[in-house]
């Protein structure tokens, strides 16, 4: 029987290839290291004085939103951040 290399069904005979994809680099579980990744950056962000707060927005406003961050060159939060600074200034 001759090894065709898109037949997968033969299973014994790609025992010893190797699979494309990302490597096994940690021992963790990816729910453990995505636990850890945001752990750390909840402290990454309390040491920059950052306060997490959530929104709930029509998608119009998000809309809005992106378009005029876009137009600045800044992220969503930074916007949010300079249009409440500045309206608590007047």
């Amino acid at each position: 029987m001759a090894k065709e290399q898109l037949d997968r069904t033969t299973l014994d005979l790609f025992a010893d290839e190797r699979r494309p994809g990302r490597p096994k680099t940690s021992m963790l579980s990816r729910d453990q290291q995505l636990r850890i990744n945001k752990r750390n950056q909840l402290r990454r962000d309390r040491v920059r004085g950052l306060k997490r707060v959530e929104l709930k927005l029509s998608q119009d406003a998000v809309d809005v939103l992106d378009q005029l961050a876009d137009r600045q060159g800044i992220n969503r939060s930074e916007l949010i951040e300079i249009l409440l600074l500045n309206e608590n200034k007047k």
